[in-house]
């Protein structure tokens, strides 16, 4: 089955960035080792994009308890505020707590991928999984869409949800709910993925693979989500909620004694690179260092190339550019030893894909990146530290 270890990172992401104008290769290159705590205390935070503002928004899985998944507003001092909080996550049928998992702002409404949570179970044959008839939120495997206006981003305290308003979103109600303030924040499903799909085995007839939107990108009418269970980029119509699937990764050959025949490519992040689409694919068990890859995708036809090959596991990624144009990319690696718990890693590429430098070795699960706007610097969610870190561009 499609899964990751239990401290894993789960599978997916997009979102759009213009890159701040950098001076490339030589100030990359010469980034030190050093990196300073944005925040601390965060619930495993997932996925973080940066607003027009300059803010942080940040998409935070939650703890242990059910539907305590939230997203975050972080401003440049550090300082966290709430934006919507019950949010459906539950522990997953890996033991691995699961939520709110990709962000993506285009304008004044922010699209918000939910993930897996326990919509299905462990199966009574190892790597299997069944179906759970009573999961702890209807929307798991969705698309959300939160309207909020440039005021409540600045001086909101947030809105919580409950079980009740999860129900009435799946009936297909908007909520809208006010802050302390009285500021509005506007709520609707707009994509419902099946939670799970039949994968019948010879040994376990009700076998099924789960769905886990983990993160997305948008244009004017759609949405392309990347799903972790079946290994998929999404297109889906923002109008109507209709969606098919653009491309699927296809497995790998195992090269090693160890693990499945074929291995699976999970999609674990999504963004722009110009009119085409870039997704970070981490290999699934045994986690072989190399098997990882950087795909680019094209939005309309579906039709991928490699970018980015040989890499231990994907978990997110950057287009550069500079006055006269690309620069190259910043790779982020969940860990470089997955099954031992290894450190994660940064580092650069240039525009030919030559690996020009490591920027970093010592991550510690690292679940997404941002290149930071007004500073240039490089800020990194790490997932089981639960923090936000920068690096300094000198």
């Amino acid at each position: 089955m499609n899964r990751t270890s239990n401290n894993a990172a789960p599978r997916t992401l997009r979102l759009i960035f213009v890159a701040a104008q950098l001076v490339l290769p030589l100030a990359i290159s010469s980034l030190a080792q050093a990196q300073d705590v944005v925040i601390a205390g965060l619930l495993r935070p997932a996925k973080l994009i940066q607003t027009p503002l300059g803010n942080l928004l940040v998409a935070e899985v939650g703890t242990v308890v059910n539907n305590s998944s939230r997203i975050s507003i972080v401003d440049k001092h550090g300082n966290r505020r709430t934006l919507v909080d019950g949010l459906p996550s539950a522990i997953n049928a890996v033991n691995s707590p699961t939520g709110t998992s990709g962000l993506y702002l285009q304008g004044r409404t922010l699209y918000v991928t939910i993930g897996e949570g326990n919509a299905t179970l462990p199966g009574p044959i190892p790597r299997t999984e069944i179906a759970n008839p009573t999961p702890a939120s209807p929307i798991f495997s969705s698309v959300l869409a939160v309207h909020f206006s440039a005021s409540v981003e600045k001086n909101t305290t947030g809105v919580t949800l409950s079980l009740a308003d999860h129900d009435a979103l799946k009936a297909g109600q908007q909520l809208v709910r006010l802050d302390a303030s009285g500021k509005k924040i506007t709520i609707e499903l707009v994509a419902d993925f099946p939670d799970y799909t039949p994968e019948p085995l010879p040994a376990l007839a009700t076998n099924v693979r789960h769905s886990h939107p983990y993160g997305l990108v948008a244009n004017d009418d759609f949405l392309y989500v990347v799903d972790a269970g079946p290994n998929s980029v999404r297109k889906v119509e923002i109008a109507s909620g209709l969606y098919k699937e653009l491309v699927g990764f296809p497995r790998t050959p195992n090269p090693g004694p160890v693990g499945p025949p074929l291995i699976e490519n999970v999609p674990t992040s999504i963004h722009w690179d110009g009119d085409q689409l870039i997704v970070t694919l981490l290999s699934g068990f045994p986690f072989i260092a190399g098997l990882s890859q950087v795909w680019q995708v094209d939005p309309e036809t579906g039709v991928t190339a490699t970018l980015i090959a040989g890499l231990a596991s994907a978990i997110d990624v950057i287009r550069l550019s500079c006055d006269s144009g690309p620069a190259g990319f910043l790779t982020l690696e969940y860990s470089l030893a997955h099954l031992a718990g290894g450190p994660g890693r940064l580092q650069f590429f240039d525009e030919a894909i030559n690996p020009v430098t490591v920027l970093s070795s010592s991550l510690v699960t690292p679940s997404s990146m941002i290149l930071e706007r007004r500073t240039g610097s490089i800020i990194v969610a790490e997932l089981n530290t639960n923090r936000l870190i920068s690096f300094v561009l000198p």
